[in-house]
């Protein structure tokens, strides 16, 4: 029988993917789970559910230090934040999904890709735009847009008619996604944007009642973009994430509450929690402030908006990503100092920083007698700098 290879998550939508796979097209269906840093899950069992469903195979790979290294990192260094508010964090992570789903189907000599994105969101787009990049003679079997199931109600029918016997309910009725940099929180009572947000929308990060009462200072050293001492201690780029995931979560750093554009034109809402990210996303554009001067900090927010739209519009496989990326390169290489931070009550407040590659001089800045800077200079640049506004109010009069 021919093989299609299933992005699964262990959730009930793709644990019905499986028999409506085999029922609909009579194909063997294996399932493929990317360990991208889901702390709430249990991949034994994930991987035992997706066999009860009926898949030939299931296979868990473990991407997480690649996943922070390759795309994580990048995207904060670039300092992409999509409509001023979210880091990306679901998005960032389906290419990595995507272009090892696709080598294991490549490798299995597999005959589609299939996801279980729905009809009305942007996986489907960032999905099925990767595999037409890595493997575009592959089929694509996307159920959402094609089965006759209207809700998660219909869906646990199906199951329960075909006798397999998973953990999967209805509680909560919210639609997360999670991995090692984010969490998010989507449905249920979020749906309705008149709706407070209810304790139960947020997994990882205190409220800020139950966050402490002192702030907490922590020194962070950073060599060309990567985070590598936290209060002086080495850290490798996955234990950064991590660390700075507890820190942050702590004092209610990194939570949002939006309302975004998503691609396809319908407006959505999610709770999104991304503690370590904010931390190094802060700390990152500190280092900025200090090293780039004013051209190359104009430039390089143009790059981040653009890149923030690439990676949410799933067009990480474009030459267009590899050029925006390519581009702040030069810039990555100056990110190497020191920023010491107050976390406190979803607060993080920069203390101190320096960098070694820094254009700040004290004795140009200061407001103190100095023997360097001529203030007379400053006329012949500004008759210079207005000689246009000057012109064309000549020729008014």
């Amino acid at each position: 029988m021919k093989t299609v290879v299933l992005a699964y998550s262990g959730g009930l939508d793709t644990s019905v993917i499986i028999p409506w796979i085999k029922e609909k097209y009579q194909l063997e269906v294996i399932a493929f789970v990317a360990n991208i840093g889901q702390k709430n899950q249990d991949f034994s069992k994930v991987k035992e559910n997706a066999l009860k469903s009926g898949a030939k195979e299931c296979i868990v790979v473990d991407l997480q230090e690649k996943f922070v290294k390759k795309y994580i990192y990048p995207l904060l260094q670039i300092g992409s934040m999509y409509e001023n508010n979210y880091l990306l964090g679901t998005a960032i992570s389906r290419p990595i999904i995507a272009k090892t789903q696709t080598e294991i189907a490549l490798k299995k000599g597999a005959f589609a890709l299939c996801h279980g994105a729905t009809g009305k969101g942007n996986d489907q787009v960032r999905f099925e735009s990767a595999y037409a990049a890595l493997a575009p003679n592959l089929q694509i079997i996307a159920p959402w847009r094609i089965w006759n199931f209207n809700s998660r109600q219909d869906l646990l029918q199906y199951i329960h008619k075909k006798n397999i016997s998973i953990e999967v309910t209805l509680e909560k009725m919210y639609s997360r996604d999670e991995n090692i940099f984010h969490l998010s929180t989507e449905g249920g009572v979020l749906e309705n944007p008149w709706n407070a947000s209810k304790p139960d929308c947020w997994e990882w990060i205190n409220e800020l009642n139950n966050t402490p009462d002192k702030p907490e200072e922590i020194t962070l050293h950073i060599n060309q973009g990567i985070i590598t001492h936290i209060n002086e201690k080495k850290v490798s780029i996955l234990q950064s994430l991590s660390i700075l995931n507890k820190i942050g979560s702590k004092h209610g750093i990194g939570r949002i509450d939006i309302v975004e554009n998503r691609l396809i034109g319908i407006k959505s809402r999610g709770c999104y929690e991304t503690p370590g990210g904010t931390i190094i996303y802060t700390v990152l554009r500190e280092l900025e402030q200090l090293v780039l001067d004013k051209e190359s900090t104009k430039w390089k927010k143009q790059i981040s908006l653009e890149m923030a739209y690439v990676i949410y519009e799933g067009r990480w496989f474009t030459p267009i990503r590899i050029s925006l990326q390519n581009a702040i390169s030069i810039y990555k290489k100056l990110l190497t100092g020191i920023v010491v931070l107050n976390l406190y009550k979803g607060n993080i407040i920069v203390l101190k920083k320096q960098s070694c590659n820094s254009l700040y001089s004290q004795e140009y800045a200061t407001f103190e007698k100095d023997k360097i800077y001529n203030h007379a200079d400053a006329s012949g640049f500004i008759k210079l700098f207005s000689l246009s506004s000057k012109i064309r109010a000549l020729y008014k009069k």
